[in-house]
């Protein structure tokens, strides 16, 4: 789905949402609903929306955590899956925008560059290029009064590339998730998959089916656990109540299930292990288990990740994949020399080696000219930065659905928007506070958020900047928010006005 070539982009709006994945589409649902009488705009700036679900066209792509999770909670999961698939996530959010009318106000290719707060008038300027056919890109001007960025924890742009010796001699195709070659045949063909995360367990047994050999090489092994891609309990709540009512049945009891999984690995790190282990020997044996799927790490030090109906131990089974624990020597013209001396040859490697973190969408934010940048700042709430006015960002989960927070802070924004427009504010910051001990936004060991989380925002120590990781706790604590003592107004009569807009809190 893409915008119209007749839409034009607004002058001014209210809330401008940058970003048209989940995220956004959930951010325009919420302050549509909640704040009506605010005006709004929705950028994105790929050709279509999507978000991640339209950027990954790889083989097997799919959600690794369950869809009535990751799902909205105002438009129930009618799909068989509950470990859905990539197209059918996208023809799920493709029929939400058209449902609820937010397609409306989306504007495609439409990439946000660059957002400046002006204190004076209370108004970011936004500075977007748009791509109109052949044309280069053409740069122009929004203002709004609240911006919202809605565009991912990760670089849609550039992967992680961990420049492998000689690759440049491998006489084969080189190709990375992110950026999947169109048309790309592996029938047949020798196929090296590179890394042991979450996109690796889905690619790997998804291509095994027609490829004559797969692959896996990791250089250190993963936490796996096997899930079902068609829930039971769900397919019973479904045929014995209304839609709307078993999808929230179902989306507590697995938020719960899955929480409930999170915080036991944290608490009895041997016993997960124990159960992790136990769970995959029963599959693939006990010494594949040891040599290639038993980390030096405590299961969620890093993420846990998700093999749908254990198809890739299945394919381990069946012979059809290879789990090699190595590590990269360098590239040849026939495949790739490991340190231990052997050569895996390949007619196609994957190089699924990770994602490489990004705070604002590349978009250089300044307020009143003076660079923001993002390290330098706590997170209120998991959503506004400190000392930066009327400026929301999403971050969700990552021990649960990204949904479940995605939507938590949608809803805090309505709150605050509705709070600025109760007390006449044109601008509203979370002030810093002395003697908060700062933290990474992230706490988890996996490399590519090792190599990205110091440029993130920070967390603290206690409320009202920490983030728990918990839905329930995070639910109560967002209702206990006091506004106003912990955010610093501007009252609207302070501001100069501009043209004939109304100001948001008038």
């Amino acid at each position: 789905m893409t915008s119209p070539p007749h839409a034009s982009l607004p002058g001014h709006v209210d809330v401008l949402i940058v970003g048209a994945g989940i995220s956004g589409i959930d951010a325009a649902y919420r302050v549509q609903s909640q704040c009506p009488d605010r005006s709004y705009a929705v950028l994105e700036a790929r050709e279509s929306l999507g978000g991640t679900w339209d950027l990954f066209r790889y083989p097997g792509v799919r959600a690794d955590s369950d869809i009535y999770t990751l799902s909205f909670p105002f438009q129930p999961w009618t799909g068989e899956n509950s470990m859905a698939d990539g197209d059918e996530i996208l023809d799920y959010l493709r029929r939400t925008v058209d449902r609820f009318g937010i397609d409306r106000h989306i504007h495609c290719s439409t990439k946000v560059v660059a957002a400046n707060w002006s204190g004076k008038t209370a108004r970011w300027t936004v500075t977007v290029e748009q791509r109109e056919g052949d044309d280069g890109p053409r740069r122009s001007t929004v203002t709004c009064s609240f911006l919202y960025l809605c565009t991912g924890y990760y670089d849609y742009e550039r992967g992680h590339d961990p420049q492998f010796p000689g690759i440049e001699s491998f006489a084969g195709t080189v190709a990375h998730p992110q950026f999947w070659p169109e048309g790309l045949d592996h029938t047949g063909k020798r196929v090296v998959v590179i890394g042991s995360g979450a996109t690796a367990i889905t690619i790997v047994p998804a291509m095994a089916r027609d490829a004559a050999k797969v692959t896996m090489l990791q250089r250190t092994p993963t936490w796996i656990s096997a899930l079902p891609r068609r829930d039971r309990f769900a397919a019973r709540v479904r045929r014995r109540l209304p839609a709307a009512l078993a999808h929230r049945v179902i989306r507590a009891r697995n938020a719960t299930y899955s929480n409930g999984f999170y915080h036991y690995c944290r608490r009895f790190p041997d016993r997960a292990r124990t159960l992790l282990t136990r769970a995959a020997a029963r599959r693939i044996g006990e010494e594949a288990v040891r040599e290639h799927f038993t980390p030096s790490y405590a299961p969620w030090d890093q993420r846990v990740c998700i093999t749908a109906d254990a198809d890739l131990f299945k394919a381990i089974q069946r012979e059809e994949v290879e789990v090699v624990t190595d590590h990269i020597d360098g590239f040849l013209a026939e495949g790739i020399q490991l340190r231990s001396g052997r050569v895996l040859p390949a007619d196609i490697v994957v190089t699924a080696t990770g994602l490489r973190m990004l705070a604002f969408g590349h978009i250089a934010v300044s307020v009143d000219g003076e660079p923001v940048e993002p390290a330098r700042h706590l997170l209120w709430r998991g959503t506004m930065l400190s000392d930066v006015p009327n400026l929301a960002l999403c971050f969700g989960y990552v021990n649960l659905s990204w949904t479940m927070r995605a939507d938590l802070t949608a809803r805090l924004v309505c709150r605050v928007l509705n709070h600025m427009r109760r007390a006449d504010l044109a601008a509203v910051t979370p002030p810093a506070e002395p003697g908060v001990r700062e933290q990474p936004m992230i706490e988890l060991a996996s490399g590519y958020v090792q190599r990205g989380v110091q440029s993130f925002p920070r967390q603290g120590h206690r409320a009202p900047w920490r983030m728990r990781q918990t839905y329930l706790l995070d639910t109560a604590d967002i209702a206990r928010a006091s506004l106003g003592r912990e955010l610093h107004g501007v009252p609207g009569a302070s501001v100069r006005p501009v043209g004939d807009c109304t100001r948001l809190g008038g």
